[in-house]
């Protein structure tokens, strides 16, 4: 299909949207991995909706007319003299006839598709005449149903604490926590630990869908949001009409407040799951001899009115906040209504962690075959993929599993199976492995399989970190001889965490889990952690229950030995211990302690998606520089060049309304070079605050200057008060900084903005205000400086990586040893300076955030006139770069930029 010429946009479109739009219709027609980049502020959610409706409204009408053609059409047979010509012709009639057939009814189901979307739109219309009768017959019963859905939730929880007082091992009350009889390996009779839970309904085959994913529930909400505001929010021209669907964790969408309190998201899904396990179970209390009916159904699991609301989000678009909204007010689950919807929705719209995580996505019922997946915010997305799939578990995870695991053993040990207690006693086991890998001095000679860093806490405590392919962390734990997949599929069989979890949480307060003996030292335990006859008491700390949300972590322990299984050059153990455990007490020893997955090769996971969709399309205000994307990923999955469709757009603003220069030295001539080895110079640092004070005098607004770091930052502010920098700056600008910690963010930002909104209205000496930030911190990504808030962006050096960390060191080696060169680089070094321009570009994004406004960009560093690095700019930044000199150059273009821009 060629793109039209018009797409149904809701206000006239700029023409980089339109050119937007036709790029983006043609890669999803010819099934092409695209990397889309269009920079903040020129309509990017809007064009991908718009491109993406418009081809699917297009490609349904002619698959339409392609079937229609396909079952009218006269079945032609050629024919040959031979001695076989009946035959076949048989075969080919045949054939044509199942064709046909399949056609037929592939037209049959998308007509009761169209049927059941008409019904919905008329029962949608109906209900939406009388809202406020609706909404006035659950206010007045919302005061009683609250008390009887307290007084429900209060009987549930004094049912599920009432346990036989004597602790028998044969109490009724305690059979759910047994582990299920397990006499078999076969893999043919494994099931997911989800399948019998989420009974949706099948996916709808006649529905051709798209997957729009971002990082946050912000970004998906504002997307769904921008989908409301487009034309094909509720259009049925055409015979088209656009449903969306939300999918979140139950941390969103969760409406039951017994199941909302709890602290971890595997907690809800344990306790929302067993609220549906049973709706009666009968369990006798012997000391009492009564029969009481335990209720453990969820109020809120009601078919009906899940059904009822998952016609609502069908029949009219909601997003997250909107649909847990109407759920409350309908008392249907809103988790349940939107996964439903999903099934018969063309737009699902997910976070990355369900997208991109396997069993997550198959536990979501996310089906990739021949659909259309988008990935918004996909500047990060090589690292967000090996975030997604590394694991790390301490010290504290480990003991405190193994802690509540043995102990579970002695209260059921008489009945369990011998096949349950074998592998119950496997996973003790590998446990105690894990504790003497991170608690035992490393005595082993460091090779060059293994490389090893060492680092001095506070104190005299001394760690030492580890990294090793995973066979000689295997090796070296003795866990080689180990079949670690019969022990996950066990784990994922018998529910052990989960049957750990309900151990833990029923007698929790009676302290059969939690004793609150005496702590032995660590090493002690440690040193006879290698005895694998029998099971070794562990010693139980007195904190233990403090040191983590869960209350067993067994399910994270879990992931971490999937992760064991994973190939042995896709990824590497870095092995957090402590050197001479037995001079530390456990508390540091639990806090320095850890084991950690580094997921090496993301392209394994990103292959279901790149082979069984239709079209992957990447998306991003910066995309640049896009060779990362392309090595890490594509590359290694054989993907060929011709399927990798590249576009890239310029801003809507003109020309000049962005000034982007170097400035390669200050005042005094002193040339900028923030390398590590000199960025500290007092020299370097004061001629940078003099810059910064000149610049203050002619930039009105705000200025936000981003540093490579928080102690660089420090070290800057406090060289800048001694010298009297800072009282110089602030006669003209207010200066706030950025804080480590995240919840000051937000506070931070709205002082700043009101700062410079005063300053304009009183119109004092002050001009504005000067914020102080950190690249990589909250205000380097996702953070809007539009107009006042951001006349001026400046960027101190380049905020390369610290090259001597194991981590990174270990990354670049990896890609040198699988993945070509770069050009004249190794792809370790491209690797490395992509992602100081990666963080340098998400950065200098924060300006510019509309059509009419303005800004300069200042890029403080010799470094930035290379080729290379200019290269790797934005192309909407870089082509609008003017050549300076000196410094007075420099701060002559900035005021006259300004000047011509007075209001």
């Amino acid at each position: 299909m060629e793109s039209p010429e018009e797409f149904p946009f809701p206000f006239v479109p700029y023409k980089i949207q339109i050119d937007f739009m036709k790029n983006l219709y043609q890669a999803l027609e010819n099934g092409k991995i695209g990397i889309f980049e269009s920079p903040t502020g020129t309509g990017k959610s809007m064009s991908l909706i718009c491109g993406t409706l418009t081809w699917l409204r297009d490609y349904e009408r002619n698959r339409k007319e392609r079937l229609k053609q396909q079952t009218t059409a006269e079945m032609e047979v050629k024919s040959e003299q031979t001695e076989t010509d009946w035959m076949s012709e048989f075969f080919q009639k045949r054939d044509n006839q199942d064709e046909q057939l399949k056609a037929k009814k592939l037209l049959e189901d998308i007509a009761r598709r169209e049927e059941k979307l008409k019904k919905i739109i008329e029962k949608s219309s109906v209900d939406s005449l009388e809202p406020s009768r609706k909404r006035a017959k659950y206010s007045d019963l919302r005061k009683e149903d609250r008390t009887l859905l307290l007084l429900e939730q209060a009987k549930r929880e004094l049912d599920r604490r009432d346990n036989d007082p004597s602790g028998c091992c044969d109490n009724e009350a305690d059979l759910d926590l047994l582990l299920a009889d397990y006499e078999s390996d076969d893999e043919s009779s494994a099931t997911s630990r989800h399948a019998c839970v989420d009974n949706e309904e099948d996916a709808d085959d006649t529905v051709i869908r798209v997957y729009y994913c971002s990082r946050t529930h912000s970004q998906l909400t504002q997307f769904i949001k921008e989908i409301q505001k487009s034309s094909f929010n509720n259009s049925v021209a055409d015979e088209f009409f656009v449903t969306v669907a939300a999918l979140a964790s139950r941390q969103s969408l969760c409406i039951n407040e017994s199941v909302r309190r709890l602290a971890s998201v595997q907690q809800m899904n344990d306790r929302c799951l067993d609220l549906q396990k049973s709706n009666e179970e009968t369990k006798t209390v012997k000391s009492k001899k009564i029969s009481k009916k335990k209720q453990s159904s969820c109020c809120f699991k009601s078919a009906s009115a899940i059904e009822n609301l998952s016609d609502q989000i069908i029949g009219k678009i909601q997003d997250i906040e909107e649909l847990v909204g109407h759920g409350k007010e309908s008392k249907a689950c809103p988790y349940y209504a939107a996964r439903r919807a999903a099934a018969f929705a063309q737009i699902i719209v997910v976070p990355y962690q369900i997208l991109m995580h396997s069993a997550t996505r198959k536990a979501s019922g996310i089906k990739l075959k021949d659909s259309v997946v988008i990935i918004d915010e996909a500047h990060n997305l090589v690292d967000t993929i090996a975030n997604i799939h590394s694991v790390e578990v301490t010290f504290s995870q480990v003991q405190k599993a193994h802690n509540q695991l043995e102990q579970y053993v002695r209260k059921f040990s008489k009945r369990l199976k011998a096949e349950n207690l074998m592998y119950v006693k496997r996973i003790l086991y590998i446990l105690r492995k894990f504790l003497a890998a991170m608690g035992l001095e490393k005595r082993h000679a460091q090779t060059a399989e293994i490389q090893c860093s060492k680092e001095r806490l506070p104190g005299t405590t001394v760690t030492e970190t580890c990294l090793m392919k995973i066979n000689d962390f295997l090796f070296k734990t003795n866990l080689d001889n180990l079949n670690l997949f019969k022990v996950l599929r066990y784990c994922e069989r018998s529910l052990i965490s989960k049957k750990l979890n309900g151990f833990v949480e029923r007698y929790a307060e009676t302290g059969v889990v939690n004793s609150k003996k005496e702590n032995t030292l660590v090493s002690n335990f440690l040193a006879s952690a290698n005895e694998t006859a029998d099971i070794k008491s562990l010693p139980a700390m007195a904190d233990v229950t403090s040191q983590s949300t869960m209350r067993s972590p067994l399910m994270h322990i879990e992931s971490f030995l999937l992760s064991l299984t994973s190939a042995n050059d896709d990824g590497r153990i870095a092995v957090t211990s402590v050197k001479n455990s037995s001079d530390v007490s456990p508390s540091q020893l639990r806090g320095a302690a850890s084991i950690k997955f580094l997921l090496l090769n993301p392209a394994q996971h990103f292959k279901d998606i790149v082979e069984d969709c239709r079209a992957v399309i990447v998306a991003g205000g910066t995309m640049q520089p896009c060779s990362s994307f392309i090595n890490q990923l594509l590359t290694p999955l054989a993907v060929r060049d011709d399927r990798i469709f590249q576009f890239s757009c310029g801003h809507v603003i003109d020309k000049d309304q962005l000034l982007p220069v170097t400035l390669s030295q200050g005042p005094a001539g002193t040339e900028f070079e923030f390398t590590f080895a000199q960025r500290k110079s007092t020299k370097l640092i004061d001629e940078l605050g003099r810059s910064l004070c000149n610049l203050c005098n002619v930039i009105p607004g705000g200025i936000v200057c981003f540093f490579p770091s928080y102690d660089y930052e420090s070290v800057v502010y406090a060289r800048w008060g001694a010298t009297g920098i800072l009282k110089q700056i602030e006669m003209k600008k207010k200066i706030f900084r950025e804080s480590r910690k995240s919840g000051h963010a937000d506070r931070v930002l709205a002082e700043y903005s009101t700062s410079i909104q005063r300053t304009k209205a009183m119109k004092s000496g002050l001009t504005g205000a000067l914020l102080l930030s950190v690249v990589g911190g909250k205000m380097s990504e996702g953070i809007n400086f539009s107009d006042d808030l951001g006349r001026c962006i400046v960027m101190v050096g380049l905020p390369y990586p610290n090259l001597y960390s194991a981590e990174l060191k270990e990354k670049m080696a990896y890609l040198d040893a699988n993945m070509p060169n770069v050009g004249a680089k190794t792809a370790g070094q491209s690797y490395y300076e992509n992602l100081c321009m990666k963080a340098v570009n998400q950065s200098i994004g924060r300006a510019i955030r509309h059509r009419h406004d303005y800004a300069a960009i200042v890029l403080v560093d010799k470094r930035y006139n290379r080729s290379d690095v200019k290269s790797q700019l934005p192309g909407w930044i870089s082509d609008k770069f003017k050549p300076t000199k000196g410094f007075g150059e420099v701060f002559g273009a900035i005021r006259q930029f300004f000047k011509t821009k007075k209001p």
